[in-house]
């Protein structure tokens, strides 16, 4: 049916997206144990310069400029820890997903909707349009991993020892 093979192949694009989100979080998390607040500064500084002699007022450039130029020693093992975490449970998700684990699409939805509301809270206290465009991608994320565990659900399509 034409239905269930779009809903597949958006399933497919959407989870393979969210494993590699989750790798660049676990090797974000690493880099971000690994080097003092100073040097990330100084990093972003550097990759950020030549956009910012373009554009003073690039968006991007100057959003994580700000946002890295007070980072503590505090905050930063915080947000190491918790890109490892996030990164970890995603790709290990992913990974079952992708093996049509039958237990892995509840656990996803699960995980990916308290994903979310950690994100809408977050977004309670610091509204930001990337926090907003990231909840809706998960919203879908979600329906879809639904949608395709409904259809190999009443396709029987398991393996049997999923």
């Amino acid at each position: 049916m034409q239905r269930d093979r779009i809903v597949h192949i958006l399933f497919d694009i959407s989870v393979i997206s969210k494993g590699i989100d989750g790798a660049l979080e676990i090797v974000g998390g690493a880099l971000l144990f690994l080097v003092s607040p100073m040097r990330v500064y100084s990093i972003v500084r550097i990759l950020t310069q030549h956009e910012l002699s373009e554009d003073p007022h690039d968006l991007v450039s100057t959003y994580l400029l700000n946002n890295t130029q007070h980072l503590s020693g505090g905050s930063q093992a915080f947000a190491a820890t918790y890109l490892l975490w996030h990164g970890i449970v995603k790709v290990a998700l992913v990974t079952a997903l992708l093996q049509k684990r039958a237990w892995a699409y509840p656990a996803a939805i699960l995980a990916f909707l308290l994903f979310l509301t950690y994100q809408i809270y977050r977004y309670s206290h610091t509204p930001s349009p990337e926090l907003l465009v990231l909840s809706v991608l998960d919203v879908l994320v979600v329906v879809f991993t639904w949608l395709e565990y409904r259809r190999l659900r009443g396709a029987q399509a398991f393996p049997r020892n999923a």
